[in-house]
């Protein structure tokens, strides 16, 4: 159900999308980060992102959409994110099946997710696609081709060992914070290389 948007709130916005693929936590401690963050987050998922969130959480997708400020139907095509002329800072896709990320590449949009991409696309908006598959076929490669020659940011959840990760939350934290590094948000729970590294050398000159 489509909650109501006011139009005199000037608050910064993110479009969240989440897929079928594995990896729905990236998508979920997203919507925690932008909270934190005090980004404005819309989200829509699909009806297999909504299964994985069965499978691979303890939370429902009701408790998921409710991490968002605002949460779209998947076929909710009269939604704010469908218009170019509704203002947002660009989309996150965590994760992006195969399926969604052709569906983007193609242009031939079924739901409100991929036309949301779309409108990213079009608008020349950052969109930034978590894609979650291994090992990765030719077709799979040209499309990612296709989809980065047209703007789109590939961004595979490869895990930063230099981090140091102790846990899984640790792992995912890591590529949240990456991927909001890309919209020139700065969380916390990211860890960089050779922060540490500088702070010591500058103690030795002092």
């Amino acid at each position: 159900m489509t909650q109501s948007w006011n139009p005199k709130d000037k608050a910064e916005r993110l479009v969240i999308g989440l897929s079928g693929a594995s990896g729905v936590a990236y998508g979920i401690r997203l919507l925690e980060a932008c909270s934190e963050l005090g980004i404005e987050s819309h989200l829509v998922m699909t009806k297999p992102a909504e299964m994985t969130i069965g499978y691979e959480t303890k939370l429902s997708p009701r408790q998921v959409a409710a991490k968002a400020d605002y949460s779209y139907a998947i076929a909710d095509i009269a939604a704010p994110i469908a218009s170019g002329s509704f203002k947002t800072k660009g989309m996150i896709v965590a994760p992006c099946s195969v399926r969604t990320m052709s569906e983007i590449a193609t242009g031939v949009t079924t739901s409100l997710l991929t036309r949301a991409a779309d409108v990213m696309l079009k608008e020349r908006r950052p969109l930034v696609l978590m894609v979650r598959e291994t090992p990765l076929h030719l077709g799979h490669l040209r499309t990612m081709t296709a989809l980065a020659e047209m703007g789109a940011i590939i961004l595979p959840p490869v895990p930063a060992f230099y981090a140091e990760p102790k846990t899984l939350t640790d792992l995912v934290d890591q590529m949240v914070g990456r991927c909001l590094d890309l919209f020139d948000y700065d969380w916390p729970d990211v860890k960089r290389w050779g922060e540490e590294l500088a702070k010591g050398r500058r103690k030795k000159k002092q």
